[in-house]
């Protein structure tokens, strides 16, 4: 029994997805629908589901046994776990819906901001309603939201869709508060075209967040997509260790044009990593780890810790260095991990709680070298020093492990909701 009439998609999206026993699955996060040659409301196919591990599946409405307010959940049986790829005459609502310009019966426009499905006495859903807001005036200004059934507005064909510009002002709004990594593997779902429309949309900063979280192959596609400068700048806003991943697989033409676009101070540190081969702790590491000359407070210490912009590796240790503090260092005193900073008075020296037993990396240090050593000493994050014992950088766990995994650990299999 389902547990609404009708459920708008974009509400619908980022919702968690249970199994009959309450387990969970992951999270919907679009529905695919079938469009007719005719004006008459297409048939919903099934919801494409996110799962843990950020593979996107499909499942067909069938298996649907409800929806509410605030989850979904599946029927008993099997979850084909291949991974969803769209085909010809298939839409993604969300994805490719939204932002969408209609006609209706007056002849005015709309833009589309979401689409609302219905089942039918048949255990089938169809697409009925879609809510779109009215441009007014020849300068095309903002007017009323309304919901208008499908039959009576035009634009949404295959061929409509893929014609036409779009904006990407709702889809955005779906994206707000979502991790990188989850639009990441949206943008990877999406056709080329309006991919390249929510790249254009994004800015800077969350753009840069997103393409770190894509193959190496959606990245390349993407950067050659957009105009060079931009493209130095997203560079200079991505992690150093990321943007120089990213460079070394473009051409040599291309990839020190955009070093030359790129601002001095932003593009030096890429241009060390770049010296490195990519299996090697050099190549792996971040030449921006948490610095602090040996004076600084365990207070200072525990602010810089808590930057949320750190991932949780970076996060759970700091290095003490003499001046400069910007890689590569002064010379190399030792680290203290976050559990100690946490047990010290907030105004003693960090000098004074300083791990100076623990071993460091070499630059030249190969992947296997770099996975004993983690496996040796159960951390998450290691000091890269040169023969002059100054830093050079830091390698953490997930980047050994991103080195690690064959290319499809994410292929599918079947699994039991």
């Amino acid at each position: 029994m389902v547990a609404v009439n009708r459920v708008f998609v974009a509400q619908l999206a980022g919702l968690p997805v249970f199994g009959p026993d309450g387990e969970p699955i992951g999270r919907a996060r679009d529905v695919v629908i079938s469009l007719r040659i005719d004006r008459q409301p297409p048939r919903v196919l099934g919801m494409v589901l996110e799962l843990v591990t950020r593979r996107r599946i499909f499942v067909p409405m069938l298996r649907v046994m409800s929806v509410e307010p605030n989850a979904v959940t599946l029927a008993t049986g099997q979850v084909n776990l291949r991974a969803f790829h769209q085909r010809a005459n298939e839409v993604l609502v969300v994805g490719e819906l939204l932002d969408a310009h209609v006609r209706l019966e007056d002849g005015s426009t709309a833009i589309v901001i979401d689409a609302a499905m219905e089942p039918t006495r048949t255990r089938d859903w169809r697409m009925t309603r879609v809510a779109a807001r009215v441009r007014t005036g020849r300068l095309g200004r903002r007017g009323p939201v309304q919901v208008w059934r499908w039959e009576d507005i035009t634009g949404l064909s295959v061929n409509e869709l893929a014609g036409q510009p779009q904006g990407a002002q709702q889809l955005l709004a779906v994206f707000e508060g979502m991790r990188a990594a989850d639009v990441a593997s949206t943008l990877h779902a999406l056709p080329s075209k309006r991919r390249y429309e929510v790249a254009d949309a994004l800015d800077d900063e969350r753009l840069a967040d997103v393409i770190e979280e894509l193959s190496e192959d959606d990245q390349k596609d993407l950067l050659a997509h957009l105009h060079e400068e931009r493209a130095a700048d997203i560079l200079e806003a991505m992690n150093p260790d990321d943007a120089a991943d990213l460079l070394a697989e473009l051409p040599e033409p291309d990839k020190d044009r955009l070093l030359g676009l790129m601002e001095p101070e932003e593009s030096e540190p890429v241009r060390r990593l770049l010296k490195y081969s990519f299996d090697t702790a050099g190549g792996l590491m971040t030449p921006e780890p948490i610095i602090l000359t040996p004076d600084a407070t365990i207070a200072e210490a525990l602010a810089r810790v808590r930057n949320p912009d750190l991932t949780p590796a970076l996060a759970s240790m700091v290095f003490v260095c003499r001046a400069p503090s910007a890689t590569p260092t002064g010379r190399y005193l030792g680290c203290v991990h976050i559990q100690r900073l946490l047990r010290e008075p907030p105004f003693d020296l960090v000098a004074g709680v300083l791990d100076t037993d623990l071993a460091s990396l070499s630059p030249d240090a190969s992947l296997e070298d770099v996975t004993r050593y983690f496996a040796a000493y159960n951390l998450v994050c290691a000091p890269v020093i040169d023969e002059t014992e100054h830093l050079l950088g830091a390698v953490t766990v997930d980047d050994v492990l991103d080195h690690l995994l064959p290319d499809d650990w994410r292929e599918t299999g079947l699994t039991h909701a």
